[in-house]
């Protein structure tokens, strides 16, 4: 794709960026040769903003590694080793990474994110489409996915969680802020949300949930050890935890809340260490005692 000073003004960019296209590129230039000039000349905010103005091509960057300040690619980034990056590594497509993904400060594709060991990001992580890591998935800031999100490690985040699809971690799920899930979450530890944790089907646990607000899925939830939350606890169908099942001072417990009432023997059961004193609905069945 050809860039003209026109096609870009077009597109009102800031005063900075279009003289520096003017003065350094005569109006015009090939749209990958421009985002690299830009990069090269520590532009990086311009170059993403040429990005989410023309959009991504085709093409795929393929090399052995990365290592550099910045990156900003329209098409695919293949990499067969790792990538390091000081500030932003972002891919109008994919980025697919036989080692593992750092940034300084962001990590963006507009499909999808494959490392085959760590993804680390000093600040935002965001793609199009999935996320997975052979290792962990952590980033300081805003973990944004519209697919499923996949790690064998922890997956942490210090701003919000938003996963559309699946998220699915081998240890703990932690986040500094609320977690959102449009489908399951499935973790083989914790699950830690300081604010607000919801998931559209399942949440399963290998040990807690916690919670610093409200707690809610769709379908049913299930905990190796205790299910906590500071605000209310809801499920579609039955909760079973290991040990406790605690909501905050002054709210409920409400299972069952999308099965009929005659259904909820099967399908809303309530099932702890003992009967939580703030349950609303749901069936409550007591645990067997394990014989010794």
């Amino acid at each position: 794709m050809q860039l003209t000073k026109n096609f870009v003004k077009a597109k009102n960019p800031c005063a900075g960026g279009y003289k520096w296209f003017l003065r350094d590129h005569n109006g015009q230039g090939d749209y990958q040769a421009v985002l690299d000039a830009l990069v090269a000349d520590g532009r990086v905010g311009d170059a993403c903003w040429l990005l989410d103005q023309f959009g991504p091509t085709d093409a795929v960057l393929r090399l052995d590694e990365i290592d550099a300040s910045a990156v900003v690619f329209a098409g695919t980034i293949e990499v067969r080793m790792g990538i390091n990056v000081d500030s932003v590594v972002r891919a109008g497509r994919g980025i697919i990474a036989g080692g593992g993904i750092r940034a300084g400060e962001s990590v963006i594709a507009g499909e999808n994110i494959q490392s085959g060991a760590q993804i680390a990001s000093a600040g935002l992580l965001r793609a199009g489409g999935d996320i997975s890591a052979e290792w962990g998935i952590e980033t300081a800031d805003t973990l944004d996915c519209a697919g499923n999100a996949r790690a064998k490690w922890d997956v942490r985040a210090g701003g919000k969680m938003t996963v559309g699809g699946h998220l699915h971690a081998g240890q703990d799920v932690a986040c500094d802020d609320a977690i959102t899930c449009g489908q399951g979450l499935k973790a083989g530890g914790s699950v830690i949300a300081a604010k607000a944790l919801s998931a559209g089907c399942g949440i399963q646990a290998g040990a807690s949930v916690d919670c610093g607000e409200h707690l809610a899925a769709g379908w049913g939830m299930i905990a190796g050890e205790d299910i906590r939350a500071e605000g209310a606890i809801r499920a579609g169908e039955g909760i079973q935890a290991q040990g406790a099942i605690t909501a905050g001072p002054g709210h409920g417990i409400y299972a069952g809340l999308n099965v009929r009432l005659d259904a909820w023997p099967v399908c809303a059961r309530v099932i702890a260490s003992e009967r939580p004193s703030q349950l609303v609905s749901g069936h409550w069945e007591a645990r067997e005692l394990e014989l010794a």
